[in-house]
């Protein structure tokens, strides 16, 4: 990706700003920004995807590659057996390995959520037995979000489009809550040469009432002893420790800090009681960064979570069907919404109901098939699903071209003789669906998800 023109680099409160912060480190930090962006990725750890390439130094999960591929003309992208993300925001996942027992069942909340890095990063690392909330107040963001969770492939999971007051609803329910908070970009300036025409004060003060904002009507919902985790891609201390500040002045809680190691080159920024660490583009290689983490030290009654009785139950031949198209049956249920069946984990249902109820949901669990004049179609999502058996359907291997047509939505000649619906796979990892009819095949992949960039000459 270009850098930005260097005459017109940086507007010029911010680089007054930056020049006296950094002080000798200003030409370092100038010339990082007329440098390539560093491009990384994370795996998905339940699909089968193993790249031989240099590991971020503080994620088991994170990669980087030597070049900026066209992602969009990679089956593997697709099939959710990866997530392009900044190296720096791969933090999150020393926070969360530090600070909480990832193995116990946690009820956590993805405040501001979309496209769905974090989220999808927070579902590798959370036990099966817990629940996310993925939450996007923009509904057009809300549908992308749900998407990126979709291929992801797991099940305890609900995408919400509410206001964070909403959660108000919820006093005391979460273990931990993600507030990565929409804020002025500083960060992305390299990246994104628009963040930094659109740069402002004005915008950085809107960007901070905004924060604190979430932050108050996010803390209800937070258990006593749970843990908010707070991140901007800013360096702007007005929207990071200045913030935390005046909000710990409102409310009881420490501050946590990690154990850093000195090749990581993480700056950790203490401003009494807050803690906190920022990532410097001349210092490490990622973006702009900054997160935080506190454990709550206030008394929260926990809300009852009531069984409303909402949801309807797949019928007995529903789940009989869908039992045996599934690794670990025994694990799920099968609730029905018109002519969808959704696979949500048992233990989860009274849970994932009541938060239905109350909230706006774009999506839960995994939708397993629509029920189509006594027959049921598989879904698109559990193909991409990771509790899907897939040696009980009829399994097809494609060529990166074979894929790219069916990405796509090309018609199909797979394969003759074969009836019935059978998955597209690609590298050992799922693609989709198609139907068999004996003399063709008809090609199943969502409209909306098809690839409509040319092949690469």
């Amino acid at each position: 990706m270009s850098s930005l023109p260097t005459d017109v680099l940086f507007p010029g409160a911010f680089q007054s700003r930056m020049q006296h912060e950094l002080g000798e480190a200003w030409p370092s930090f100038k010339e990082a920004h007329e440098q390539p962006a560093p491009v990384s990725i994370r795996i998905n750890p339940q699909k089968k995807f193993s790249p031989a390439l240099p590991h971020v130094l503080w994620s088991k999960l994170g990669f980087y590659l030597e070049t900026r591929p066209v992602f969009t003309l990679d089956p593997a992208f697709h099939a959710g057996a990866y997530y392009v993300q900044e190296a720096s925001s791969l933090f999150l996942e020393q926070v969360l390995q530090q600070a909480v027992d990832l193995t116990k069942p946690l009820r956590v909340l993805d405040l501001c959520a979309a496209p769905g890095g974090k989220s999808t990063h927070l579902l590798s690392l959370l036990s099966n037995d817990s629940l996310l909330i993925s939450n996007e107040v923009i509904r057009a963001r809300a549908q992308i979000l749900w998407e990126n969770i979709q291929k992801w492939g797991h099940a305890n999971v609900v995408v919400t489009n509410s206001d964070p007051s909403a959660f108000q609803q919820l006093p005391g329910y979460f273990d931990i809550i993600l507030v990565d908070a929409p804020c002025s970009g500083e960060g992305l300036f390299r990246k994104d040469p628009d963040a930094c025409q659109q740069w402002s004060e004005d915008s950085v003060n809107l960007c901070a009432k905004r924060q604190q904002r979430i932050l108050h009507e996010a803390w209800p919902a937070l258990k006593e002893n749970g843990l908010l985790i707070y991140s901007t891609c800013t360096y702007n201390a007005h929207e990071n420790e200045a913030n935390l500040t005046h909000f710990i002045n409102d409310h009881r809680a420490e501050f946590v800090t990690l154990r850093l190691q000195p090749e990581w080159n993480i700056d950790e920024v203490v401003l009494n009681p807050v803690v906190g660490y920022r990532f410097f583009p001349h210092s490490v290689q990622g973006e702009g960064f900054f997160i935080s983490a506190m454990i709550k030290k206030e008394p929260a009654t926990r809300v009852k979570i009531k069984s409303n009785g909402k949801f309807n139950l797949a019928t007995t031949r529903v789940v009989e069907q869908v039992k045996s198209w599934c690794k670990n049956p025994d694990w799920y249920k099968w609730i029905q919404q018109q002519d969808l069946i959704i696979q949500v984990p048992e233990t989860l249902l009274p849970e994932i109901e009541f938060i239905s109820s109350l909230l706006y949901p774009v999506g839960k669990g995994t939708a397993v098939a629509s029920a189509k004049h006594d027959k049921l179609i598989p879904e698109h999502a559990f193909a991409l699903s990771n509790s899907i058996a897939t040696n009980h359907f009829a399994t097809t291997l494609l060529t990166k071209a074979e894929a790219l047509a069916y990405l796509r939505k090309d018609s199909l000649f797979v394969s003759e003789g074969l009836k019935g619906f059978g998955l597209m796979c690609f590298e050992t990892n799922n693609l989709g669906w198609v139907n068999h009819l004996g003399n063709r095949t008809n090609n199943l992949y969502p409209a909306a998800w098809r690839i409509r960039m040319a092949a690469e000459s």
